[in-house]
């Protein structure tokens, strides 16, 4: 082993596409290793996760074989005594894609520090977004709050950087281990076996991304707008867990997407143009990751009542469509958007629950979980958001269903 290899370090970059800062390792170094970092807190609530995590790692690893790169995972229990640790070996370059969390965007200054005192070349690279956080402004420097300006200026903004060059990773000269005590992603599932059923509905792997995108753009794209609405047609992408964990990066959608030039592909990508709003918002607004992004709402008198709570996590609230989204979440990791308003609105309107527990129960069961996407979510339905739905605003579970499922396709599957 060379004196100097580069490190790259996995967070939710499972692709070998626009994964910019693996890109720059194989470009600097022969001898390129990858590693992962199973963090078991951070999963404690995110049961769901863990199945598509440790069958990402296992086709991600597959992957970087043929470029002759291994991928070792470790358990850590945290990354500033991990790194201090590493840091101290002194004998690598190190690589790793912003994750957009006010928590690891900490960190990243932490450890640009820690680097550059041992005088270890690092390199932080931007990750799964189109715009990076603090881009997007308005004329007066402060951050948007409401969606629709804010997507026009990212637009526009996104659209004066491209076209950019299509970077692709380089094979390295040999396979080799940098570290000690590495656990297999296997390890990483949960002990319940609720997940396996996933198996039926998901293959989590950038290949099956790739084709996933291809597939909705040729075929279901150009009804977005109207189909989108309708949980027993697919219509909508089925992209969102792909994305959470980077199998395929925003710009690789944006930019095929563009490239068709069909009716739907405003709207659809719109729903990206969301999701950077999103995570904009809780780089700004940190407090709302926790509590509501409206202080107006804090004294609001939440019900706290566990048997109907419990009756809506299991699906058994006699409400046809609020009970077939609880179902088809648990028994596939994922619901559809239309429904998932639905469920929300019952939960926080018609009983009057805290959003923050249904939150904590998408967290544990959406393959898709994201911090921004999913607070932001609870919050908009809530009311409590920014930019949300008004608080006198409710979703009529009976007229939901006989709308978007009028014959009773999706409460029956």
């Amino acid at each position: 082993m060379s004196k100097n290899i580069g490190l790259f370090w996995l967070k939710e970059d499972f692709r070998l596409k626009k994964n910019l800062a693996l890109i720059e390792a194989t470009k600097n170094h022969d001898e390129v290793l990858v590693f992962y970092l199973f963090k078991k807190s951070k999963f404690e609530r995110q049961e769901a996760q863990k199945w598509w995590l440790a069958k990402s790692l296992n086709s991600f690893k597959n992957d970087l074989a043929r470029y002759n790169i291994n991928l070792e995972i470790l358990n850590i229990n945290s990354y500033q005594i991990f790194f201090e640790k590493l840091a101290a070996k002194n004998n690598f370059s190190i690589y790793w894609n912003r994750t957009y969390e006010p928590d690891y965007l900490k960190l990243d200054q932490y450890l640009s520090k820690v680097f550059a005192n041992k005088g270890i070349k690092f390199k932080i690279c931007k990750g799964n977004i189109l715009n990076e956080i603090g881009e997007v402004k308005k004329l007066d420097g402060m951050p948007f709050k409401v969606f629709t300006p804010f997507w026009r200026s990212a637009e526009k903004l996104f659209l004066d950087k491209i076209p950019s060059s299509e970077k692709t990773i380089k094979k390295t000269k040999k396979k080799i281990s940098f570290f000690k005590n590495l656990i297999s992603e296997d390890s990483i599932l949960p002990r319940n076996k609720w997940h396996k059923k996933f198996d039926d509905y998901w293959s989590p792997s950038e290949k099956h991304a790739l084709k996933e995108l291809n597939t909705f753009i040729k075929e279901r794209i150009y009804n977005y707008g109207d189909n989108r609405n309708y949980p027993h047609i697919l219509g909508t992408s089925k992209l969102s867990p792909f994305i959470k964990h980077g199998q395929i990066h925003v710009e690789t959608i944006w930019n095929e997407c563009i490239k068709q030039k069909k009716r739907g592909t405003e709207k659809f990508l719109a729903e990206i143009g969301w999701r950077e709003f999103n995570h904009n918002l809780i780089n700004f607004f940190p407090h709302m990751l926790k509590n509501n992004y409206s202080k107006k709402f804090d004294k609001f008198p939440w019900e706290k009542n566990s048997k109907f709570l419990n009756a809506w996590k299991k699906g058994l609230t006699g409400y046809p469509i609020v009970d077939a989204g609880m179902r088809e979440l648990y028994s596939t990791g994922w619901m559809h958007n239309r429904v998932r308003m639905i469920v929300g609105s019952f939960l926080v309107k018609h009983l009057l629950i805290d959003w923050k527990e249904g939150e904590k129960h998408f967290k544990n069961c959406l393959l898709d979980y994201s911090a921004a996407n999913n607070v932001a979510g609870w919050q908009w339905v809530a009311g409590c958001g920014a930019d949300a739905a008004p608080y006198f605003r409710i979703f009529n579970p009976i007229l939901q269903g006989e709308k978007f499922d009028k014959e009773g396709k999706y409460v029956k599957k």
